[in-house]
């Protein structure tokens, strides 16, 4: 009796060839800048049959000989793209290594050599057609067209000469100065730090035309330096005198038929806890306890809206900006300060008005029932964030009872989000003691303490709330269109490689499975090295293999947090996200339908983006500072660990005060230094001397930058290897 043949799987029918070459045709054209083998093709494309299997190396053969495709190695496949047209982003880079990132794939880069690049800027969108590609080459493109220019304005320093000046750049984006004739200089002065706008760049010139837009002041000086950093991402730094005008007519009064309108808390006390130069107080708690035993807790948040009205010139400044921003010595606030530090800060004793979340809780941080509302408050006290703690640890002091019972809810809050899943980011924040001209004196760094968490767990549970009473819709009733502050799943290759890269280090972590599973595997990797050398370095690591948090009206829960609805409500004076909230909140309380999806999701990208080029600017600010507190410390040694490793060197931070320098990889003479990309190491050719991430070292500081924000570094050979 002959074998009988296994029958395919419930629903599947065997692919013919004619539906097998459609597919490759199409797993081709989708991906035109790498090669592929057999196994990969088949895998991609989903054949799943010995049968479907045996005939992809036939096809393989004849679209190659058809000319569609091209073997580049033997048994490896590449789509023949010569002359094939891309859109995508440019990347420049002012060594000449420039890239071209196609649309959709953003692994897949495409050379653009300085000849082809048709003097595209480092982030304009722009069309590519493929060059021939030669053989064991990257594929190589020619910019044939400049489909939108991403920046035209730069920062740099001005040098002036007698007929023409150059501003040559802070940041290298581009390989030549920019040159600016006499008649576009606007006053500006050799030394001068400058805000240029290339006008034009000639086909056969080598350096672009600029004209000055604004002098930032005298380069070296703190002012200076801080708003050319600001500029350089784009960013405001100064407040436009007609927003402020329009802030300083808001009248200040609170009406007595306002205050009807809203629930009254005046006589329940409430208190603000803040850092210790804050000036923006925009959340308050109040609390009391209630007849049955429970606690009463009011989550009270400026109501900015209720000044702010929906595309005046005040909303309108406050949406460009989307966010303050917190440099080293500086905040630029998004709101003018007469709301900001005046009437929308929740200072002691005053009436203020707020957007409120009420809550009764039981002793075990069970929430029974909650109300959201708009109020009017009095703050009776303001507390920083040292006076807590000391209460906390022991001290006496004004309400201590009330701030021992809100901390030790605080603390039955975090234990069942981390039960959840929530994940431990309890990360240092290196901070300056600056004097009045901006010159760092010294370098200390500031932790999360129990005061900080109390207030971050009862802001969490306000902003998971309100997401929820809006997000969870009725039975048989669609939700309503709403901001969430999302954050997807860890992307699964990054996970695969944090867990190789610790365990070198000795430690394991959990790359697949559950949520749960993985955020705790997660928490107990950031315990064990909590106060090792390694700690730093694997704690950034694992942050940079999870997901940006983002705004959306597409509500994917968040997955740091492990919340299934979370969005921003509690730092409308500081976010915008938050005052569309707050509108939306009043507009849903009172009935109104539901607003166009497509236009606050345009709404909640430009709030990301924005937010993504504060947080860059003030790392830049940091990195300006550390290198201006480092720079009187030449020739000076210091312990680091290696932070990083590139095929241009080593980067390492000094571990007393956290400064990051690089130790170029020309200056190890010793021998001939080859990158291993895979194990995060370098390795002398003929000596075998390695250098590795976490590795510690001694270092001497060889150079300071200060308009590169660039330190170098030099090894210091140590007695004992």
């Amino acid at each position: 009796m002959g074998k009988r043949k296994k029958s395919l799987p419930k629903g599947d029918k065997r692919r013919s060839k004619k539906d097998i070459i459609k597919q490759v045709v199409n797993f081709f054209n989708r991906n035109t800048t790498r090669a592929y083998n057999h196994k990969q093709i088949a895998a991609e494309i989903r054949l799943k049959t010995p049968e479907e299997k045996s005939m992809l190396p036939v096809i393989l053969e004849e679209l190659s000989d058809a000319d569609f495709i091209k073997q580049v190695s033997r048994g490896k496949y590449q789509a023949n793209a010569t002359g094939m047209t891309l859109d995508g982003r440019f990347e420049r880079r002012s060594n000449g290594k420039n890239f071209f990132v196609p649309d959709g794939s953003e692994d897949e880069k495409v050379f653009v050599a300085e000849r082809n690049s048709a003097h595209a800027m480092d982030g304009d969108r722009v069309k590519i057609q493929l060059l021939a590609q030669r053989k064991g080459r990257d594929p190589e493109g020619e910019i044939i067209e400049i489909l939108e220019r991403k920046q035209t304005r730069f920062v740099g320093t001005l040098e002036v000469q007698k007929q023409f000046a150059f501003l040559v750049m802070d940041s290298k984006v581009l390989a030549n100065d920019i040159f600016i004739p006499k008649d576009k200089l606007k006053g500006g002065k050799n030394g001068d730090k400058a805000i240029v706008e290339i006008i034009e760049w000639p086909e056969r010139a080598k350096n672009p035309i600029g004209k000055i837009i604004d002098i930032l002041g005298v380069a070296g000086e703190n002012n200076s330096e801080m708003n050319a950093i600001l500029a350089e991402y784009g960013l405001p730094y100064k407040y436009p005198q007609k927003v402020e005008d329009a802030a300083n007519k808001i009248p200040e009064e609170i009406t007595a038929a306002e205050i009807k309108k809203r629930e009254d808390f005046r006589n329940t006390l409430t208190f603000t806890i803040d850092p210790r130069d804050a000036k923006d107080f925009d959340d308050a708690l109040s609390i009391k306890k209630l007849k049955n035993g429970n606690w009463e807790v009011g989550v009270h948040i400026a109501d900015v809206t209720h000044y702010v009205q929906e595309g005046d010139i005040i909303d309108k400044e406050g949406y460009n900006r989307a966010t303050s921003i917190y440099l080293v010595d500086r905040t630029i606030p998004m709101l003018p300060e007469k709301l900001s530090n005046g009437l929308c800060s929740l200072r002691p004793n005053e009436d203020k008005l707020c957007y409120s979340a009420i809550f009764e809780i039981d002793n075990d941080a069970n929430v029974k029932k909650y109300r959201i509302g708009r109020t009017v408050i009095h703050s009776d006290r303001r507390f920083t964030y040292e006076e807590a703690q000391d209460m906390i640890e022991g001290a006496d002091g004004d309400h201590k009872e009330e701030i021992l019972v809100l901390n030790g809810l605080a603390k039955k809050l975090r234990e069942a989000r981390f039960k959840k899943g929530a994940i431990s980011f309890d990360r240092h924040e290196v901070r300056f003691e600056i004097d009045e001209n901006g010159k760092p004196l010294g370098v200390y760094f500031k932790y999360a303490k129990d005061s900080n968490k109390l207030i971050e767990e009862f802001m969490l549970l306000a902003n998971r709330t309100v997401a929820e009473f809006i997000g969870k819709a009725k039975k048989d009733q669609k939700a309503k269109t709403f901001v969430y502050r999302i954050h997807d799943l860890p992307n699964q290759e990054k996970m695969e490689n944090l867990a190789e890269f610790i365990r070198r280090f000795g430690y394991k972590i959990k790359a697949d499975g559950s949520k749960t599973a993985v955020s705790q595997s997660l928490n107990h990797l950031l315990d064990e090295v909590s106060g090792k050398p390694e700690e730093n370095l694997i704690s950034t690591i694992a942050v940079r293999a999870m997901a940006k948090a983002v705004y959306s009206t597409d509500n994917i829960g968040h997955y740091g947090l492990a919340f299934d609805y979370y969005t921003h409500f509690t730092s409308p004076i500081r976010r915008y996200p938050d005052m569309m909230v707050h509108r939306l909140l009043t507009r849903y309380l009172d009935g109104g339908r539901s607003v166009s999806k497509p236009l606050y999701e345009e709404k909640c990208k430009h709030s990301s983006d924005m937010e993504q080029l504060a947080a860059s600017a003030e790392r830049a600010s940091i990195k300006y500072k550390q290198v201006e507190y480092m720079s009187d410390k030449l020739g000076m040694d210091f312990d680091a660990v290696i932070s990083g490793i590139t095929e241009w060197g080593i980067y390492a931070e000094i571990n007393e005060n956290k400064c990051e320098g690089m130790i170029p990889i020309r200056d190890l003479d010793d021998d001939f230094y080859e990158f291993d990309e895979k194990n995060y190491r370098l390795v002398g050719r003929r000596q075998k001397k390695e250098y590795r991430l976490g590795q510690e070292v001694r270092i001497k500081v060889a150079r300071a930058n200060l308009e590169r924000k660039q330190l170098d570094f030099a090894l210091v050979e140590k007695e004992k290897e």
